[in-house]
């Protein structure tokens, strides 16, 4: 179960942040802009040894006491992070990835709308309820 997802842009600006326990908001913003870096090096490591064929999951960025924060690229650069609970022991490698690959295609959905501007921050209900249902489920 997710404690936190969040979509960074391009530049490093979020577009989207959500973490369950709402009263540690600004502790997971800042988790979430520390693994940055992680993913920032993961890429350019990745980059410069396979040319342009990249893998989309970054995996693990690093764990914490308390948390596991796991990290997605997509083509365009932008960035999805994933904080899980430390304590959730039964969450598989494969779950998460199929976790990003939904919030991918959740993502994808909502820049496809018309009405979107892209680089603004997500207002969307549908993108809501995805990442409620991630957050909610024991997966």
């Amino acid at each position: 179960m997710a404690v936190c997802i969040a979509v960074i842009a391009k530049e490093n600006y979020p577009l989207y942040i959500r973490s369950i326990p709402t009263q540690n908001e600004l502790k997971f913003h800042y988790t979430v802009h520390t693994s940055l870096d992680v993913v920032e090096e993961k890429i350019s490591a990745v980059g410069k040894s396979l040319g342009d064929q990249r893998e989309l999951y970054l995996g693990l960025l690093y764990p914490t006491e308390d948390y596991k924060v796991y990290g997605y690229v997509t083509n365009s650069k932008v960035k999805l992070v994933i904080v899980v609970d430390s304590s959730n022991t039964s969450l598989r490698d494969n779950e998460i990835r199929s976790m990003f690959r939904k919030l991918h295609n959740a993502f994808t959905d909502v820049m496809c709308n018309p009405f979107h501007t892209p680089g603004q921050p997500i207002k969307s209900k549908a993108f809501d309820e995805i990442v409620s249902g991630m957050m909610t489920q024991s997966a």
